[in-house]
């Protein structure tokens, strides 16, 4: 039974990672109504995690090897430190510090309290709405050519806000970078290749964790390892589809099925249908 569920839950993290709805959050809603009724774990989600960003780098595996490549290479002078690739590394890495950082400081409380169901339906509802405000005021006109060092550090605290369930690492971002008037594309695509060092390191820490206290997870290793693989061949195909999407489209239907989803949760909770924790 735990095979099918894990099957599951890999299927709702491959299908959800990407969109701007927060795939913690689904996982931990999820959990709710399974026949347990146990949270997956922050764990869990961390690592099924890799198999979604394995997704990331193959879909931009060359602009990857370039990135890297030419940031490298800037560092003994074979390229100029100006060079937009090497000018990116930079910005990936001066972006990565503030999930660094705040992962560590509060990690007691993002296996804990950030895993409220409560604290969950809150930030589904109101992020989603900042999601649906950026959409609509910001000017969508600057390019990733355009990415400052601050920007980038904005674009980095944005993202560690997905330390709390609920916020949505793409969307947080997302939502950062349309305030600040970028593309929607160009939002998402250094919304994208900002997680890979992020979510790789706090995906490994966790799978490195869990070997070595294997009885502490609600999933066992074989579990945890299939619905990594499952959400790495889902999240592939919703990548692909997502960034088509929004070169054409608004976020509105994502804006109005997070406040659906946080609202229905906030009545299940009042009415005791689901625990909190």
């Amino acid at each position: 039974m735990h095979f099918l569920e894990a099957i599951f839950l890999g299927f709702i993290q491959g299908l959800t990672e990407f969109l701007p709805v927060s795939s913690s959050a689904h996982l931990r809603i999820v959990g709710a109504f399974l026949p347990d009724a146990q949270d997956p774990g922050a764990a869990f989600t961390a690592i099924t995690q890799i198999g979604t960003e394995a997704a990331v780098a193959l879909f931009f595996w060359r602009d990857i090897v370039r990135i890297v490549s030419r940031w490298f290479n800037s560092l003994f002078g074979k390229v100029p430190r100006n060079d937009p690739d090497a000018r990116m590394g930079w910005l990936i890495i001066v972006g990565t510090i503030p999930i660094v950082v705040l992962g560590l400081l509060f990690q007691k409380q993002i296996e804990t309290v950030f895993r409220s169901l409560w604290l969950i339906a809150g930030t589904l509802i109101f992020f989603g709405v900042l999601l649906g405000i950026a959409d609509m005021v910001g000017a969508k006109r600057r390019k990733l050519e355009d990415l400052t060092f601050s920007h980038g550090i904005i674009y980095g605290l944005a993202q560690s806000l997905a330390l709390i369930p609920g916020v949505s690492r793409s969307g947080g971002t997302v939502t950062a970078g349309l305030f600040m008037g970028y593309e929607r594309a160009a939002a998402a695509r250094y919304a994208f290749l900002l997680a890979i060092p992020a979510v790789f390191g706090s995906g490994f820490y966790e799978l490195f964790k869990s070997i070595k206290e294997p009885g502490a997870a609600v999933y066992s290793l074989g579990e945890t390892a299939v619905a990594t693989a499952v959400a790495f061949g889902v999240g592939y195909a919703v990548i692909a589809l997502f960034m088509k999407w929004i070169s054409n489209h608004s976020f509105l239907p994502f804006v109005v099925y997070r406040v659906a989803v946080g609202s229905l949760l906030l009545v299940l909770l009042s009415m005791g249908v689901i625990k909190p924790y």
